[in-house]
């Protein structure tokens, strides 16, 4: 659908990713073996009809094979012109530095919003090295984020949604953060991308935070 929608890509840089296979409803088993990575590789260039993925990026890590193994074969891919760039994701600090002995890493991709923020360490990481921090599910949810709670009414005051709050709040964050918010309509596209425009001072920034605590 990608390729039928926007190929030829022009600006548009698109990233895939590899390493699970889905072996029933809602099951995701890692598999980084070499040889399953380089089929991943392949089978996207074929479906995206390009000659090199712009960002490859390793799903999670498979704790079955070896690690380094798995970082060679991108380090592969990447020597062979086959990506132009590789990230990883849901990694901690230790595994993004023993990639990186193989492999330049360019992104991180692990969950991070203003209700979850137990990859703080790997996002202050990326900051202080340069890496792109792409959180995932980056929306805060639950009872911070219910109708006529704290986040709904500082929003409110804005004129914005909570999820465009709380997408500001990650912009804001740090220079690094690109949330990666998932949608299902034109219209929440439309409301998600609206949020880079939601400027946030000082203030509402430590308002929000505060609101989080």
């Amino acid at each position: 659908m990608i390729f039928e929608a926007l190929h030829p890509y022009g600006n548009v840089k698109i990233a895939t990713k590899a390493g699970l296979v889905r072996t029933g409803p809602d099951v995701w088993v890692p598999c980084g073996r070499p040889d399953y990575l380089r089929q991943e590789c392949e089978m996207s260039l074929r479906r995206l009809g390009q000659e090199s993925l712009d960002l490859f990026q390793l799903h999670r890590i498979d704790p079955h094979h070896d690690r380094d193994e798995q970082f060679g074969l991108l380090r592969a891919l990447l020597d062979e012109g086959k990506v132009r760039a590789v990230g990883l994701s849901n990694v901690n600090v230790e595994e993004i530095e023993a990639a990186r002995k193989i492999v330049p890493i360019v992104t991180v991709q692990n969950q991070y919003n203003l209700t979850n923020r137990r990859s703080e360490s790997v996002l202050e990481y990326c900051e202080k090295e340069g890496i792109g921090f792409i959180p995932w599910f980056p929306v805060a949810s639950g009872n911070l984020a219910r109708s006529g709670g704290p986040l709904d009414t500082l929003a409110t005051e804005r004129g914005a949604s909570v999820a465009q709050l709380t997408l500001a709040w990650l912009l804001y964050r740090s220079p690094v953060v690109l949330p990666i918010p998932g949608t299902s309509s034109v219209a929440h596209v439309q409301e998600n991308c609206a949020a880079a425009t939601l400027e946030l001072d000082e203030a509402t920034f430590k308002a929000v935070e505060e609101a989080a605590r």
